[in-house]
């Protein structure tokens, strides 16, 4: 059996700008008060992207005279949604990234280091626990999306492995 406790509504209303402050789309809290009696919440909120605008082609007329030579094919912009990348390693959780065990101490991993599956890439700590993330496969390590201490949501892109 549920009850309504006074501080529901004001821990309900600390939960949506804690969504509005970190720019994140859901949180989910359980709180116990005691045998049978828990508070559930789900606060989520729709995101919507900005339009990209797609890149101008523009065609610049060479003098008669000069070569042609043909144009090295770019490589993939930056535009691209790092989750969908097959070597993305995402947050299990919402909470607040962490690249090394303490503040001062090296990070776990650095680009271009080889993992092995399970190694630690990574802390996300979540109501004060601290949640190592393990590495899914042996791979190295081709970029780090995420900064020392930054807000994470649950399914983003943390670490590309390759």
């Amino acid at each position: 059996m549920t009850k309504t406790h006074d501080s529901d509504v004001a821990f309900i209303k600390a939960l949506a700008e804690l969504l509005r402050e970190n720019d994140l789309s859901e949180l989910e809290v359980s709180r116990e008060y005691g045998e049978d009696d828990a508070l559930n919440v789900r606060v989520a909120r729709q995101m919507t992207a900005a339009p990209q605008a797609a890149p101008a082609q523009v065609s610049v007329p060479s003098a008669p005279s000069a070569p042609q030579t043909p144009t090295p094919p770019q490589p993939p912009a930056a535009r691209e949604d790092p989750a969908q990348d097959p070597g993305a390693v995402t947050s299990p959780m919402v909470g607040t990234a962490y690249l090394a065990s303490e503040p001062g101490a090296s990070s776990f991993v650095q680009v271009g280091d080889s993992v092995e599956e399970g190694q630690t890439l990574l802390i996300v700590e979540a109501m004060k626990t601290m949640n190592q993330i393990p590495s899914p496969r042996a791979g190295k390590v081709k970029r780090i999306l995420v900064e020392d201490g930054a807000a994470v949501e649950y399914g983003a892109p943390l670490v590309i492995l390759g």
